[in-house]
């Protein structure tokens, strides 16, 4: 059996576990000569450096509580603060929790924490943060930050997903890796390391635009002008659309407003999404299902300013 084929088959397995997978898929990079797709399974066996960009999967949400003491004794315990607030008070990064362990250390806290249960992370600097301003006239004692088990539960599953449609896809379009095998003679070329580089950014990231196709410095941007239709459109095709559909959607993009902040699709955009998707498994258009969300979401973040 290849190496792809042996990933494809272990990855399908419920109860595998994903660092023999990963171990395999970072030999199955080397030998495309991809090293952004070697770098991910790298940061995913190993754990995401400060300076490493993480996949949007990686950034969780996180609740909080605190507790308050008034005049007379009086007091608040245990009071849901909302995420605007502690947004509006603290930052943003509070409010979006960096998961950069490694995906060991992500099962280990899953199998540690109580199912439906939370984690707590140490929320300890943000009582200074709130003094004084979540309830005025009330000083703030403890704070508790908590993120869900399910949200781990998602990185777990958002990796498995991608390394199967990683192998999907490297098997359409590059014939050569399904016949990688210990011990034969590497496929790796330019092209194929070009195509590998390209696919691996689609699916993990999300788009392929300015792509340094290797070293440590390989970083990706959504390069999309705000109100820019011509470069919207530019962006979609390269990004494995068909032009014909790019100006469909650059044509919807112009005609209204996104529902919100962290939805950018309009009505009329999000009905010829949901009419069109099927193009993403008929292999009309040149990307999966999930990454092609991704991407349109991305595109009009940047298209309507939002990002």
């Amino acid at each position: 059996m290849s190496l792809l084929h042996d990933i494809q088959t272990a990855v399908l397995q419920e109860d595998s576990e994903l660092g023999p997978i990963l171990l395999k898929l970072r030999l199955l990079a080397a030998r495309l000569g991809s090293q952004p797709l070697a770098e991910w399974v790298k940061h995913e066996s190993e754990g995401y450096p400060s300076d490493a960009d993480l996949p949007d999967y990686r950034i969780i949400s996180v609740s909080y509580t605190a507790s308050f003491s008034g005049p007379f004794g009086s007091g608040i315990r245990n009071a849901q603060i909302s995420p605007y607030l502690i947004e509006k008070f603290a930052g943003k990064q509070w409010v979006r929790y960096e998961m950069r362990e490694s995906i060991a250390a992500v099962d280990d806290l899953l199998g540690s924490s109580k199912k439906g249960g939370s984690l707590g992370i140490n929320a300890a600097n943000l009582i200074l943060l709130l003094q004084g301003k979540v309830y005025p006239g009330y000083a703030c004692n403890d704070v508790t930050g908590t993120i869900s088990r399910s949200s781990l539960a998602e990185i777990r599953h958002s990796v498995r997903s991608r390394v199967l449609e990683l192998t999907i896809e490297l098997e359409k379009s590059i014939p050569e890796a399904s016949v990688v095998e210990l011990g034969k003679a590497d496929p790796s070329s330019a092209k194929n390391s070009a195509a590998a580089t390209q696919i691996a950014q689609q699916i993990i990231y999300g788009n392929v635009t300015s792509i340094s196709a290797t070293g440590d410095g390989a970083r990706i941007n959504v390069v999309v002008g705000e109100r820019d239709v011509d470069t919207l459109v530019q962006f979609l095709v390269e990004s494995g659309l068909p032009e014909s559909d790019a100006r469909q959607l650059g044509k919807l993009a112009a005609s209204e407003e996104p529902e919100s902040k962290s939805e950018p699709l309009g009505a009329k955009a999000r009905k010829w999404l949901v009419d069109n998707l099927k193009k993403a498994t008929d292999g009309t258009w040149k990307v999966g299902v999930s990454v092609a969300t991704d991407l349109i979401k991305k595109a009009l973040l940047k298209y309507y300013g939002l990002e």
